[in-house]
């Protein structure tokens, strides 16, 4: 992994919103400017409920990642579109139940990039490594020698895309983009996947919503239940199915509703 400081500092332009800390923000994280916040806000005021959503998106990755570890023996992770680092990481949840875990994270926002080191914190028996990279290629990921350093390919791995498909447009073919990436796993491996919808929003509140988005760049692509499962064909999706993030697997107590998470989740296992 390099951070040479003068590349970094190149592309980290603080005048455009970036997802990852546009997330950051959400969460409560201080990884972030003005254009970030700016942008995260414009949302909340047409969707008071965006951190909500923020939250049990990642409570949802958390769950999924438990399961994974404990239940299903999984011991490899290959995280796309990380985002900043904040607690319970992919490796924090996966090595406190296994700690010969090994983890990949993928991100293309420099500011994360920056940050990699609080990723790279792997507990002695195991290991993370950090990839530069797009999620758009996933063909650069597979060839990028930290991932075939870290992850052994004849073992399964858990394959995590949570609430990065929603940047990437139709025309760049996101179901295309996942085919390549879940056919290069082991038999055995897993797919966890989120995406935002806005099959539970009310009519006003998605005119309010497009309204904004238009504005906002990488254009946000919400999609319908119907285009989210075809990232699953030809998969095994587990129980409960894909539904939304507050409701897979939850822990008990009150939970938020469709329309305050606004984002499908499922998690399923390649043949």
């Amino acid at each position: 992994m390099s951070t040479d400081s003068s590349d970094v500092a190149a592309r980290l332009d603080m005048t455009r919103p970036h997802p990852a800390r546009r997330y950051d923000y959400w969460l409560g994280g201080k990884d972030n400017f003005q254009a970030d916040r700016d942008a995260a806000e414009a949302i909340a005021a047409v969707f008071p409920h965006i951190r909500t959503a923020a939250r049990e998106n990642r409570a949802f990755m958390q769950r999924a990642v438990r399961h994974l570890a404990a239940e299903a023996g999984i011991r490899q992770f290959l995280d796309i579109g990380t985002g900043l680092p904040t607690a319970d990481n992919v490796h924090d949840v996966a090595q406190r139940i296994a700690p010969e875990s090994r983890i990949v994270y993928v991100d293309n926002d420099p500011l994360v990039l920056v940050h990699a080191r609080a990723l790279l914190n792997s507990s002695p028996e195991g290991a993370t490594a950090y990839i530069d990279a797009d999620a758009r290629h996933p063909e650069r990921i597979l060839a990028d020698p930290a991932l075939r350093s870290t992850l052994d390919f004849s073992q399964p791995i858990a394959l995590l895309m949570v609430a990065v498909l929603h940047f990437v447009e139709d025309h760049e073919d996101p179901w295309a983009v996942v085919r390549h990436l879940v056919d290069a796993l082991p038999d055995g491996s897993y797919l966890v996947l989120s995406h935002a919808t806005f099959d539970p929003l009310d009519a006003e509140t998605i005119a309010a919503m497009d309204a904004v988005n238009k504005n906002i760049r990488p254009l946000f692509s919400p999609r319908p239940f119907a285009d989210v499962a075809r990232f699953f064909e030809g998969l095994d999706v587990l129980e409960p199915g894909i539904v939304s993030v507050s409701d897979w697997r939850p822990q008990p107590g009150p939970r938020p509703t469709p329309a305050e998470a606004t984002g499908y989740g499922a998690v399923a296992r390649t043949s």
